[in-house]
């Protein structure tokens, strides 16, 4: 059965907190002096402070390097549309308004992705850059930019890194942002000029957000010091293929199919995806050891000790786009123009990521006057401040939106240390070194060595003292070698190789029609996204990227023994054989982070960890609703899809739920909050509030408390049985053990893979899973799942009022469930009234978990919003004047700029704001207009 725990009483250990040190207390003590002490010279640098870095939008200013006028034309909400006559003048304009308006946000990216953060932060942030120099993001953007972008490519940076220098020439840090003027009492740090690789080492950011499957390699493996096998495939179902339907349904991929069984097809070897393991009854104790035969070599304290080390190091890297690891999601889905109101295709897309402030995107237009072989765009849509061109949007033929797929695209390997070398194949192969300089505001510089393999493998365990201990104490199985000097963990990873997602950029930007699209696509190397089509008359879908293959019975779910030859990469999917739809006969095409194809109808193996496909399937059974019921789909129908806030798994457990038998009458009058409630979640929901506190409740008492302490929330402590270097010590020996993850982080999520879980179990009612012990005061022990139903009601009643109040009546879905928005630097770590000066919020939402309208909360850690749809857009092709799109906060980066969080609101409403695309209509909305001049 699962491990046994119990609660403890004990005081919950604190958090801990990061230190600020030197630079933290000089902005306390200046801003303390300057903004609340209140004397005249203080009030007046607050105030010129922050209007000094306001960009200039009226008028005209002077550009060097520009050959002709460009217009930038801004619309009330600070959205701007530049307009120019050749590329080169519309991309150095680009860079020049996008550093006007968030030059610090992109400053900061920079120095993350290029591992220099200590340079503006000082000390505490070392150990970060140690780990992102280690990755070497910069350097492969680099060879990038030196080896395989195209020409044109490179010529479009440097316009648009000459447009961001040309605003900073002559500047103080004050006069570029907020941000600066704290910063410069604390260090001398000083903006350096713009490179056209600072833009493209930004997709290498974005492509570790968004790498796929790596958390949950590491999850099961520290999963095995708890469960076994069969424990561990049960928190792992398969995807329900049967139930929700993959992306792919009518595409291309039977013709891969019947080649690959004639022989025809070489780059890679079939693999069935799910997780494996020991065969067994559901919720019984199986073998220990890791799922999945792959690395059936590699369990032990070697690989655990290791991957516990490796998730401290990083959970600390600063997120690009979105919570590191599971939960990042998005939707997008286009509708046949036979059943829209106009006639013409419709395409949605809201990508889920992490809030922040400002938002990760940036609205704008890029118009050459006239599009001609001198001057070849004419697009609008949502790009990175920092990054030339749009990345999704429309041009005046196509729209596209994208999500992440998911495919598995990183390995972990447990590497075998031997003097300056490593284990292959019997010999010792010797690292290839180099050394990285980290130089630190306020301090002195550091040092380091970066190893890697000889296929490029940087060993990220050497970034950790403790690891490096660790890895030479480890045990593994027999079938490893012997000790030695240690053991290390290496990554593989498909973005530490130089690609072209950069010219595909501005080959979607500028391409008119399906078969230019596709050619796009094929240069989106990394990070691999699921890409939706649209234009006048067709829909499309097209899933690119550089997707491994890998030999037979390794399926990249589970980290593997990397000094056996047999787990390397065998190669790589070809672009001709990946799935892909074009006017399906259903009429519409819906990617959610459901699986792509079907397992049984695909010879590859993309990933044995998709998203379960709880969005995705509610989004298709709402257009076949409108579709059967002989209804025409609107813009506006669109956006009332993206809201949707039914929660699938209240559907499948309330009706039990109503039917247990309650004996307390406060818990039974918050029973009956679920009686007729329609399953929405709207922040004014009373039920909303009391189902997810069940929710919440149920899935850390029937897994939370079973999992091993690196995947629980931090803060919860249980008494467990000891364990020794094989497993459980079987002499009831408990010792106290306290959860090591973020909140944002831990274990379990509550996510669609819990749905399944959950689901599976509902058909075992006297499944070991669902036995809990007694609780503190009278709150009742479990053996079966009604009973542990009832537990579950009767915490959450408690924990409700305790949060609410006693009074029902009083509880709404949106007290527990808020968005706040943070700058991410100094609205996070700096001084309070720093942060004051900086965040907003709280906003009440509605929405939640594998909801469409998918404002995520981690229901180990609380009810907190930790992801959003980071944007909302719907493009109508039969007007492109009548499509609408929505920020989650602003265009400028300004604390205090009118723009700074001005379609929050509205975004939290679930409006949309129109969105210009024509001459007319953009003159038409046009406030304030600037002349740049050469």
């Amino acid at each position: 059965m699962p491990p046994n725990t119990t609660a403890s009483t004990g005081d919950k250990p604190g958090k801990s907190g990061r230190k600020k040190g030197r630079k933290a207390r000089l902005i306390v003590l200046v801003l303390v002096l300057a903004i609340i002490g209140g004397v005249a010279y203080g009030a007046y640098w607050s105030i010129s402070t922050v209007r000094a870095s306001f960009p200039q939008t009226t008028g005209s200013i002077t550009l060097d390097g520009l050959s002709g006028p460009v217009e930038v034309k801004r619309d009330g909400y600070g959205i701007p549309q530049i307009y120019a006559s050749s590329d080169e003048d519309l991309f150095m304009a680009q860079g020049f308004v996008q550093a006007q308006d968030r030059f610090y946000e992109m400053d900061v990216r920079r120095h993350m992705t290029s591992g220099r953060l200590s340079e503006m932060f000082g000390r505490s942030q070392v150990k970060n850059d140690e780990f992102l120099r280690t990755l070497g993001w910069d350097r492969i953007a680099r060879q990038e930019y030196d080896s395989k972008l195209s020409d044109s490519t490179k010529k479009y940076l440097q316009a648009y890194a000459n447009g961001v220098n040309a605003y900073l020439d002559g500047k103080d840090g004050e006069d570029i942002s907020l941000e600066y003027a704290a910063l410069g009492f604390a260090n001398d740090y000083k903006p350096g000029k713009w490179t056209p690789v600072d833009s493209v080492s930004w997709l290498k950011a974005m492509a570790w957000d968004l790498r796929g499957n790596m958390q949950d390699e590491i999850d099961r493996a520290l999963m095995t010091t708890r469960l076994g096998p069969q424990q561990i495939a049960d928190l792992y179902p398969e995807y329900p293929y049967s139930r929700n339907k993959p992306i792919v349904r009518e595409g291309q991929y039977d013709e891969i199919t019947k080649a690959f069984q004639q022989g025809g097809v070489t780059s890679g070897t079939q693999t069935s995806t799910g997780t494996t393991g020991t065969t067994g009854t559901p919720g019984t104790t199986g073998t220990r050891g890791t799922t999945g035969t792959s690395g059936s070599s590699t369990s032990g304290s070697a690989l655990t000790s290791q991957l516990g080390g490796l998730y401290k190091l990083l959970d600390n890297v600063p997120a690009a786009v979105g919570v590191n690891g599971q939960g990042i999601g998005s939707n997008s889905w286009v509708v046949s123009g036979k059943y829209t109101v106009k006639g013409k295709p419709l395409l949605a897309n809201d990508p889920h990521l992490s809030a922040s402030l400002p938002s990760v995107w940036y609205q704008m237009g890029l118009h050459c006057r006239t599009v001609s072989a001198k001057c070849k765009y004419d697009v609008t849509g949502y790009t990175f401040a920092g990054m030339p061109g749009v990345i999704i949007g429309h041009n005046a033929d196509i729209a596209w939106g994208m999500t992440n797929s998911g495919v598995d695209v990183t390995d972990l390997y447990l590497e075998k240390l031997s003097g300056k070398g490593y284990l292959y194949d019997g010999k010792v192969k010797p690292f290839t070194s180099r050394e990285e300089t980290i130089k630190v505001a306020g301090g002195e510089s550091k040092t380091i060595v970066v190893r890697h393999t000889a296929d490029g493998m940087p060993l990220l365990s050497d970034r950790d003292d403790e690891l490096v201990k660790v890895g030479k104490k480890a045990t593994v199985d027999a079938a490893a070698p012997d000790r030695g000097d240690g053991y290390g963990i290496a990554l593989k990873w498909t973005a530490l190789q130089p690609g072209t997602s950069m010219d595909a950029v501005f080959a979607m930007d500028r391409a008119s029609g399906w078969s230019d699209f596709r050619s796009a696509a094929a240069l989106f190397d990394v990070p691999s996204q699921n890409l939706t089509y649209a234009d006048s008359k067709h829909i499309g879908y097209t899933l690119p990227g550089k997707i491994p293959t890998r030999a037979s019975g390794d399926d990249g779910s589970v980290p593997v023994p990397g000094w056996d030859s047999k787990y390397k990469w065998t190669g790589y999917i070809k672009q001709n054989e990946l799935p892909y739809e074009f006017d399906p006969g259903r009429g519409y095409i819906v990617t959610a982070n459901q699986a792509v194809v079907d397992k049984d109808k695909y010879p590859y193996t993309l990933t044995t960890d998709w998203g379960y496909g709880t969005r995705s399937q509610r989004i298709g059974d709402l257009i076949e609703s409108k579709i059967k019921g002989g209804g025409k789909i609107s813009t506006d129908d669109m956006r009332q899809m993206q809201l949707d806030n039914s929660s699938e798994i209240a559907k499948l457990l309330v009706p039990k739920l109503l039917k247990l038998n309650l004996k307390d009458k406060d818990v039974r009058e918050a029973q009956k909050l679920l009686e007729g409630w329609d399953y929405t979640q709207d922040a004014d929901s009373a039920a909303a509030a009391y189902f997810n506190a069940v929710w919440r409740n149920v899935l850390k008492l029937a897994f939370g408390n079973k999992l091993p302490k690196e995947l629980r929330v931090k803060g919860q402590c249980l008494w467990v049985d000891k364990l020794d270097s094989t497993g459980p010590v079987d002499d009831d020996t408990k010792v106290r053990e306290c959860g090591q993850r973020d909140a944002d982080q831990a274990q379990p999520d509550g996510g669609d893979r819990w749905f399944e879980v959950v689901r599976t179990l509902m058909d075992k009612p006297n499944s070991d899973w669902w036995k809990t012990p007694a609780g503190v005061g009278d709150r009742p022990k479990a053996d079966n799942r009604d009973e542990l139903f009832v537990r579950a009601m009767i915490d959450a009643r408690w924990e409700l009022t305790a949060k609410l109040g006693k009074d029902i009546d009083t509880w709404s879905w949106g007290r527990l469930h808020r968005l706040f928005l943070k700058n991410q630097t100094l609205g996070t770590e700096g001084p309070g009234i720093l942060q004051y000066v900086l965040n907003r919020g709280p906003w009440k939402l509605s929405g939640g978990e594998a909801t469409v309208n998918a404002t995520g909360w981690n229901a180990a850690g609380g009810y907190g919003v930790v992801w959003v749809p980071s944007m909302r857009m719907v493009v109508n092709l039969a007007d492109l004047d009548s499509s609408k799109w929505i920020n989650l906060t602003g265009a400028s980066g300004h604390a205090y700029s009118a723009h700074y969080t001005d379609q929050t609101g509205k975004w939290a409403k679930g409006e949309l704001l129109p969105w210009s695309f024509s001459a007319k209509a953009v003159d038409g909305s046009t406030t304030d207009t600037l002349t740049l001049k050469p």
